[in-house]
């Protein structure tokens, strides 16, 4: 998590998860680095478990321009502090809609590959139904629907 000093009258400082990296084997949360300008904290012990139900989230993280983990934070004792991190576009969305705090963070190229073959090995996207067009339907049938 990084905390930036802002030059602003209504807020003195940002939160924003930049990274998350593999396991270090810390287990208590610590100070990386520090300047005037930032400072960078480390939480350790979060699993990115994959769950066949997140499956179509999965696959639309995987497939996009610039794959993404989602890490859902909150602020405790003026610290912003993560709580759970994800692959899935569908979990994350359902925090952000949740009113939750939840940042985008790179994926590293290892864990897009991990991904890619869990989504290989577990989803199918569901067929498209074509949907007849309104326009070739008898005009008491439009009502319908």
């Amino acid at each position: 998590m990084e905390r930036r000093t802002l030059a602003n009258r209504w807020e003195t400082e940002q939160w924003e998860a930049v990274a998350v990296i593999p396991d270090t084997g810390n287990t208590e949360p610590s100070l990386i680095s520090e300047d005037s300008a930032s400072a960078r904290w480390l939480h350790p012990g979060y699993e990115v478990t994959l769950r066949r139900d997140e499956g179509e989230g999965y696959f639309l993280n995987v497939t996009s321009a610039e794959p993404r983990l989602f890490v859902q934070w909150q602020m405790e004792d003026d610290r912003a502090v993560p709580h759970l991190v994800s692959a899935s576009y569908d979990e994350a969305s359902t925090w952000m809609d949740a009113g939750d705090q939840v940042d985008p963070v790179p994926m590293a190229p290892e864990l897009v590959l991990w991904l890619g073959d869990y989504v290989r090995d577990n989803y199918r996207p569901e067929p498209k139904k074509r949907i007849r067009p309104r326009s070739f339907m008898h005009p008491k049938d439009r009502a319908k629907g």
